[in-house]
This record gives C-alpha cells, sequence and structure tokens, in this order.
C-alpha cells in the first residue's frame, strides 16, 4: 500500500515570496526584463516583488562523436521521407538509392511511414523490399509490418499480412505473435479484441517456438486491467507465477497505471504491494511518478505526499514529470501556495524548469483564478527572448476561457504572431470550441475568418468536437458555425 510507503506526511510549507525563487533561474539574456509578480482573480489584484522568468532547456549536452552506423542510416531515411510526396511514388525515390538501402533502412521507414499515417506506403516500402538481393525475409520484417498496422488501427491488414507470411511458408515465432495480440488491440470493439488476443495466447502455449514471453503477459495485464476484469489480471498473475518467467517492473507499473487511470484505487495498490513482495523487482521512478499523479487526481494529497517522501528516501530521484504532476494536482485542488512550494523544491534540488513546467505553472494559477500570475509566466516567457512553443500559448488561452474570459484570449491570440508565436490547428480548435459554449457569435466569425486566411483546413475530428460543444450552446441556426458544419459535413 502506497500508506506503508514512508512513515508520516511530506509537508510542503508555503514561501512567503514564490516569485523570488523564479528569479534565480538563469535567462541567457544580457537584458532581461522583470515583470511585477501579480497574483489575483479576475476582481482582486495583489502586487508582488520583482521576477523574471528563463527557458532553460533541460537537455543535456551532446557530446561530439563520431557519426555511427545508426546516424548514417536515419540520414539517409529522413532524406528519403524529404523527396516523396502524393505525386511522387515512395518506390522511385527507393530506385533512386537502391544501391546503399538495406533492410536497417527499411525497417525504419516503417517506422517513420507509421507515425504519419502512410501506412499504405509501409507495404509499398515492403513489396520493393521483397524484390531486392539483399532481401532474406524473416519473421522480424512481419512483425515490424503487423505492429505498424495495429497501431494505425488496420487490424485487417494485420491479419492479412499474418496469414502471408504463413502462406509463404515462415513459421510465426513469439515476437510475431505479441505484434499480433497488440494489433487485435487496437481494434474497435474491445471485448472481441480482449477474446482473440487470450485465444492467440493460448494458442501460443501449445507451440514450442510460440511461447509467451514476458511481454506476451505484460501486454494482456495492461489491456485486460484497462477493461477493468480484475479476476482475468488475477488469473494472469496466476499463471505468470506458475510459469518460470520472472515479471519485471513493466509488468507492475502497466497494470498499475491501467487501474489508477480507470480510479481503481484499491486495484492499484493491491498490485503494488504485489510488486512489494517481489524479492528481485523494486519500484522505480516510473512507479513513483504513476502513484503521484494517481493520487493527485483523485485529491489524495496526503497519499500523494507519503509517496514523493519515499521516492526522496529511494535511491530513485525524481524527474520533471514528478513535479508537474503535483503542481498541476495542487492547482485542480485549489492550493497555489503548495504548488509554488513544489516549484520551489524543484528549483531548490537544483533541477531547471522546461517549457512544460512553466506551461504547468500556468494552468495551476488557472485553475486558482490567478489569471494574472499565468499571463504573466507567459509573459516572462517571451521576454526571456526563447522560442515559445504553441503550447504554451494555448494553455494560456485555456486559462482565459476557463475563466470566461474570451475576449482576453482572442486579444492574445491575435497578438500571437508579433511573439513570434504561430497558431496551429489546435489552438484553433481550443477556441472554438470556447467560443461555441460561451455563444460568442462574433468571436466566433473571426475566428472562422482567420482560419481561412491562414490555411486551416478541418478535419473531421474538429468539427465533432465543436458538435459536441454545440449541444451545450444556445446558437441559432443562422450563425456561421452551422454553415461551417454543414459545409464540413458535404
Amino acid at each position: 500500500m502506497a500508506a506503508n510507503m514512508a512513515m508520516g506526511s511530506l509537508h510542503l510549507s508555503p514561501i512567503p515570496s514564490f516569485s523570488a525563487r523564479i528569479t534565480h533561474l538563469s535567462c541567457q539574456n544580457p537584458h532581461p526584463t522583470s515583470l511585477p509578480r501579480l497574483c489575483h482573480s479576475k476582481k482582486q489584484t495583489l502586487v508582488r516583488p520583482l521576477c523574471r522568468i528563463s527557458c532553460t532547456s533541460t537537455r543535456p549536452r551532446r557530446k561530439s562523436v563520431p557519426k555511427s552506423d545508426n546516424s548514417e542510416a536515419h540520414e539517409l531515411v529522413g532524406l528519403i521521407l524529404r523527396n516523396f510526396t502524393d505525386k511522387k511514388p515512395i518506390v522511385g525515390t527507393l530506385e533512386k538509392y537502391v544501391r546503399v538501402l538495406r533492410s536497417e533502412h527499411c525497417y525504419l521507414l516503417f517506422e517513420e511511414l507509421g507515425k504519419t499515417d502512410k501506412w499504405l506506403q509501409c507495404l509499398e516500402v515492403f513489396r520493393w523490399m521483397q524484390k531486392q538481393r539483399w532481401y532474406i525475409a524473416d519473421t522480424g520484417v512481419y512483425s515490424k509490418l503487423i505492429s505498424v498496422m495495429g497501431r494505425k488501427g488496420q487490424t485487417r491488414m494485420a491479419m492479412w499480412l499474418f496469414s502471408e507470411m504463413r502462406n509463404s511458408g515462415y513459421r510465426p515465432d513469439t515476437c510475431v505473435y505479441n505484434a499480433l495480440i497488440t494489433a487485435q488491440l487496437h481494434s474497435r470493439d474491445k471485448a472481441k479484441a480482449l477474446e482473440k488476443a487470450l485465444g492467440y495466447f493460448k494458442k501460443m502455449k501449445g507451440i514450442e517456438r510460440c511461447l509467451p514471453n514476458i511481454v506476451t503477459y505484460n501486454i494482456l495485464l495492461r489491456a485486460f486491467a484497462q477493461a477493468r476484469d480484475v479476476n482475468q489480471v488475477n488469473n494472469l498473475f496466476k499463471d505468470l507465477d506458475e510459469s518460470i518467467i520472472t515479471p519485471d517492473t513493466f509488468t507492475f507499473n502497466g497494470v498499475m497505471d491501467a487501474y489508477g487511470k480507470n480510479g481503481m484505487i484499491k486495484e492499484m495498490e493491491s498490485v503494488l504491494s504485489r510488486m512489494r513482495r517481489s524479492s528481485q523487482i523494486k519500484p522505480d521512478v516510473i512507479t513513483f511518478n504513476l502513484l503521484i499523479d494517481v493520487y493527485g487526481k483523485k485529491q489524495e494529497f496526503e497519499k500523494m505526499e507519503q509517496v514523493f517522501k519515499s521516492l526522496l528516501r529511494s535511491k530513485e530521484k525524481p524527474t520533471l514529470p514528478t513535479f508537474h504532476s503535483m503542481i498541476i494536482n495542487y492547482g485542480k485542488g485549489r492550493q497555489r501556495e503548495k504548488a509554488e512550494s513544489v516549484f520551489t523544491m524543484m528549483t531548490d534540488m537544483g533541477y531547471s524548469p522546461s517549457y512544460i513546467t512553466y506551461e504547468s505553472l500556468i494552468m495551476m494559477y488557472g485553475l486558482c483564478d490567478c489569471v494574472s500570475s499565468a499571463r504573466e509566466i507567459l509573459d516572462g516567457m517571451i521576454a526571456s527572448r526563447k522560442e515559445v512553443k504553441v503550447s504554451s500559448l494555448n494553455v494560456m488561452l485555456d486559462v482565459y476561457c476557463m475563466n470566461r474570459l474570451p475576449a482576453e484570449a482572442h486579444q492574445l491570440f491575435e497578438r500571437a504572431s508579433s511573439f513570434g508565436i504561430h497558431p496551429d490547428s489546435s489552438t484553433y480548435k481550443l477556441l472554438y470550441k470556447a467560443y461555441t459554449k460561451a455563444n460568442m457569435k462574433e468571436l466566433l466569425n473571426k475566428l472562422l475568418k482567420q482560419m481561412d486566411q491562414d490555411g486551416i483546413i478541418p478535419n473531421k475530428r474538429f468539427f465533432l468536437d465543436a458538435l459536441g460543444a454545440l449541444g451545450t450552446a444556445k446558437i441559432g441556426p443562422d450563425t456561421e458555425l452551422r454553415r461551417s458544419l454543414k459545409v464540413a459535413n458535404t
């Protein structure tokens, strides 16, 4: 149990002047801009000491090392991806580099094409690959392709690849079945997918070259935990205990994460107890982070603090996501001072804030009705002369909208380009929903016109979300919104 992870509760004492803690952050700006620290709701103003904010990268500096074969392979794959379009088939581009392309390059192409929903091109690469002299057929190629198809929801294509592999005379192994199970679990019909996955699992047990490994168990345990099937999870754990396979941290973390996201705290804690009873497996930083996040979202701050204290006493070290989760969840509980104390502790421990840290602070202040303090964080990021990501703009816009300040949100949106921030489709989607719910017809029309000027073409999901917002709004049928939805539908 999380309560047993540490003795006592961790007390995060409030800091009188939170803004002073940000002053020490490195800016690398010869002329930093100092900003007044404000913390007030829409009706109240409180001036605090001066501060400045910087955006410091948390990535370690790269050491200058000779380029490896792996980096050269990535460069070649990147070159191929940049040199083909919808009008220019990828096979033609592959032929240009036929003398240097090998299997490892094709594997990388599968991954990159899969990330951009170009799964049909994956099949084209596969067909081209089969025609090359250096091609040696093995189950690894099929396993990779089945995995890519599964992630993109192309279950039928994954099954077709599995059938073709068998028809071509190749026998599947454990990796192929693991990929096939994963592909099935991406199906929309989850109940049927779980049934099929369990069938493959039982079939694997009867084939010596396909015996389940720990990856198989991890996939199934997490899937059934996500489906809230506690009995099946327990059966799989029992089966695992009776086998010669040893569980790893992924085994327990996957199940605890799934239970936690489903709000099944008792079941999550039961798995944690099982993990602690193991003599070989110890909680890692991922374990601590997921527990902190789950307890924080459930507003069980005492347990969250106990887990954090256990983390500090362990051999593991907190990561930035550890602090981000606590800041956001304290914000949801409207405990601003505790959230500020977490940031103070983070900087005292030598951690450099990332842009996500500042976004967490912006959201926290928004949740605590300190809108001006949230805006001051964004202004400080802009003044630091570092690149400000569009996600940071979106967080501030979201804060304005959740505090019923759509006019201020639109004003910031219109000024964004002057700050060097270029809104993307996610920005428009956020404002579209907010203006619709707030019945702001004038702002909605302005937004639609700006979308047209910027060449933003909304997809199906954009309008489905807008329809959801429309259900709670009182907008007449003659508005620009309904007309745009009608155009999108046709």
